[in-house]
């Protein structure tokens, strides 16, 4: 288990230029996340490339407290043309 709050803080500090960050427990018990994660930092990268960036900001989260992530990636301007 870990606390929503440490994970949020993991991702803004390994990616940094987040601009937009929605972590949701999905089961309650703090180990499944949904993730909205919009970055400057994945400007140029492909999809993998953006969620092999927010698993390294993680770390040995996902070795063990982290059991499952799902997450949806953008930059900040494919964000806001997602947005309309």
């Amino acid at each position: 288990m870990v606390e929503p709050a440490v994970v949020e803080q993991r991702i803004r500090e390994g990616l940094g230029g987040v601009t937009h960050l929605e972590l949701e427990d999905l089961t309650g018990t703090k180990d499944h996340f949904r993730a909205v994660i919009v970055s400057t930092a994945f400007e140029g990268k492909s999809r993998i490339e953006q969620h092999q960036a927010v698993y390294a900001a993680l770390g040995e989260l996902m070795k063990g407290p982290v059991h499952a992530l799902t997450m949806v990636t953008a930059t900040p301007e494919a964000w806001a043309k997602r947005q309309g």
